[in-house]
């Protein structure tokens, strides 16, 4: 499992703070993002469909949130 976006981008860890506390958006996002990686750890007999499912929204999430970080 890949790390989370606060340990992958330790520079941007005051940023990613700041934006979790003052956009909603961007909070929402995030904690989806932390809940998928939880899900994926924590049942690995999920069916292959499902796995790949929440694997595809987790990418897409992190690519959203790491373009909310550069903006």
């Amino acid at each position: 499992m890949s790390l989370n976006l606060d340990q992958e981008f330790p520079e941007k860890a005051n940023l990613i703070k700041n934006l979790k506390i003052k956009d909603r958006h961007f909070s929402r996002l995030f904690d989806e993002y932390q809940e998928l990686g939880s899900a994926l750890v924590q049942n690995p007999a999920a069916s292959q469909e499902k796995t790949e499912a929440l694997k595809i929204r987790r990418l897409y999430l992190r690519d959203k949130l790491i373009s909310m970080l550069e903006d």
